[in-house]
């Protein structure tokens, strides 16, 4: 037998283990913080992992671009509203929680199938493709950044001449003018016309903002289609950006089959299936240590286990992208400030927009004063932070033009420094959040976490490059992934997770409400909700 038809193992265990790992401690760590921006942590952590652990060296070269798209891919279904749907698989009603068991599985398989692109897109796309993204990037998250600081006084601006209220308080939001079934509309708007003025700038198109546009006006089609026409309202009067995740899903889905990329569709597939059997699931097992009767944090449990399962998923899929991704290069180095500017993006951008969070609750917990001598506490919180950027800006730099002693020389030991940092950084933050008010059924949460993040450091010192894979060249890059049968298997193998948790659920508590939560009823019920918030009353 010629060693060319020996094949290697398709999985391993650093391949599963150490990105389910990663993405169940930043999921931990995402339910403290919330949204989009918590989202990024463990799309970045998850995805740096997972290429770590392969013998891939041109992957390695691109572990910081790895966990900036990683983080950008995750941050997608941060927006997706879950609360009450959780609160249906407690009702004690099996229609209610069947359908809270199915809704928690679309939106687990839309936020692990955008996690997915994100997470494999760096495999799959030239050095001049990928970095070609950057510029308009940086010009959407400009103009975010001034639609986030000017949102609340255009709101006030707009009441001031009779169009809506303003309160100021986003327990009033569904009275403000620019409400509309409490989704991000604003933010997909501008995700259509940044990289269309972009375009006109630039006189041409390019496939960096090809793949914004397919997702921008997805969104508004799933959006305007599910809950605009057809008043299809997954957990009203809660937010409906799930359907506009919907579309973007369905729109990155049909540009990469139209760029001739199946192999990232098919990790969106392998993702988002994995996904939304973890999120089902691990909202089961937290019914099940309920009924226990023992106190503790279970929802964190939930986000870990559905966190694990999820990163196995990345790491099934990322094995399949490891054996038939064609090689990549960084040869010529296009755009040499993405080599400073991906780094920063996960380790300073991610983190800070998280722990810039941190602030209001030690001045909650009356831990620290609103203002220290002329500034805010914020304010105080800034300086640091730019001080902080300033000097890995500087070092970062300054690399690029002659090498430094403190970063390794080799890619691997580059992307280790930037997984274990980012990684000592995420779990520094999420505890130093919590320290103000803690109490002894947080240990299972930041407990586990500091204990996870050991056993992960340890793991990603030991495995780095040990899940060996046949190279490029003996692998098969004309490989033509079985899309179809993988949405057969997924789905088939969802409709069963959704019908186990409901069994398990319904013998651990028969008909009488779950503890441990509000109960809410989608059907009918007590605690049904109108479509639309009561005037004058708080935002369900």
């Amino acid at each position: 037998m010629s060693a060319i038809s020996v094949r290697r193992p398709f999985l391993s265990w650093p391949i599963l283990l150490l990105p389910a790992l990663s993405l169940s401690i930043g999921w931990g760590i995402r339910g403290n913080f919330g949204h989009e921006h918590g989202a990024m942590i463990p799309g970045a952590l998850a995805a740096m992992a997972v290429v770590l652990a392969i013998d891939r060296p041109d992957w390695h070269r691109r572990v910081a671009f790895f966990g900036m798209f990683g983080a950008i891919g995750w941050s997608f279904g941060g927006s997706m509203s879950y609360g009450h749907v959780i609160a249906y698989t407690h009702s004690g009603d099996p229609p209610n929680i069947l359908y809270g068991f199915a809704a928690l599985w679309l939106i687990g398989f839309l936020w692990g199938a955008l996690g997915g692109a994100g997470t494999a897109l760096p495999a799959y796309l030239s050095r001049e493709r990928l970095t070609e993204f950057l510029p308009p990037l940086l010009w959407f998250f400009a103009v975010l950044a001034i639609h986030d600081l000017t949102y609340d006084g255009l709101n006030a601006w707009l009441a001031a001449r009779g169009l809506g209220v303003s309160y100021g308080d986003p327990a009033m939001r569904h009275e403000e003018a620019l409400y509309w079934f409490d989704t991000d509309w604003t933010t997909a708007l501008i995700a259509v016309v940044v990289p269309l003025v972009y375009r006109l700038v630039r006189r041409r198109s390019d496939e960096a903002t090809g793949l914004m546009l397919h997702l921008a006006i997805g969104w508004w089609i799933g959006f305007l289609l599910f809950p605009v026409l057809l008043d299809w309202r997954m957990t009203p009067p809660r937010g409906d950006n799930w359907a506009g995740c919907l579309g973007m899903a369905v729109g990155a889905a049909v540009f990469f089959q139209r760029r001739g990329l199946p192999g990232i569709t098919h990790a969106m597939l392998v993702g988002g299936f994995m996904g939304g059997i973890g999120f089902s699931l691990a909202t089961a097992i937290k019914l099940l240590w309920i009924r226990t009767g023992w106190t503790a944090n279970w929802h964190s449990v939930m986000e870990q286990t559905y966190g694990l399962i999820n990163g196995l998923g990345i790491g099934l899929a990322m094995a399949f992208a490891a054996r038939h991704a064609p090689e990549v290069t960084d040869q010529p180095p296009l755009r040499r400030w993405a080599d400073w500017f991906a780094p920063a993006f996960v380790a300073l951008f991610v983190t800070y927009i998280n722990a810039r969070k941190n602030p209001e609750e030690w001045i909650k917990a009356e831990a620290i004063a609103p203002a220290l001598y002329w500034f805010s506490t914020i304010t105080w919180f800034n300086i640091g932070s730019a001080a902080i950027a300033a000097t890995f800006l500087w070092i970062m730099v300054r690399h690029l033009k002659r090498p430094v002693p403190l970063i390794p020389s080799s890619w691997a030991g580059k992307g280790q420094a930037l997984f274990l940092g980012t990684l000592a950084a995420s779990v520094a933050m999420n505890f130093e959040r919590a320290i103000v008010a803690f109490a002894e059924q947080r240990l299972i949460t930041e407990g586990v976490i500091l204990i996870n993040a050991c056993w992960t450091t340890v793991l990603v010192v030991l495995w780095t490059g040990a899940h060996a894979v046949d190279p490029p060249a003996v692998a098969e890059p004309n490989w033509k992934p079985p899309l179809g049968r993988r949405c057969l298997l997924g789905g088939v193998a969802g409709v069963l997770c959704c019908l186990f948790a409901l069994a398990t659920t319904l013998l651990a508590f028969g008909a009488r409400p779950a503890e441990g939560g509000t109960p809410r009823y989608r059907f009918g019920g007590p605690t049904s909700q109108a479509s639309t918030p009561a005037p004058g009353q708080a935002h369900p």
